[in-house]
């Protein structure tokens, strides 16, 4: 993902959860980063365009699945 030309389009907290929308000017991609801080997880992942506002408010229904990506504690509420 890029960090360096990251726009951040939109942002929302819910129980003890943020969830972040960001666009990334270099490559024109979008992610979404969910994070607890009181346990300081966090994962992120690339959207697609079409689904990015779905993904921002049910980011847990659009995780990646992997048999070898180990999904932290954060995706398992």
């Amino acid at each position: 993902m890029c960090m360096e030309t990251t726009r951040e389009l939109a942002h929302r907290i819910s129980d003890g959860i943020e969830v972040t929308l960001y666009w990334c000017v270099t490559n024109d991609s979008i992610h979404i980063e969910v994070r607890q801080p009181a346990t300081e997880e966090s994962i992120a992942f690339p959207v697609a365009r079409e689904r990015a506002l779905d993904v921002f408010y049910h980011p847990f229904a659009h995780l990646p699945v992997a048999e070898e990506w180990p999904v932290p504690s954060l995706a398992h509420p």
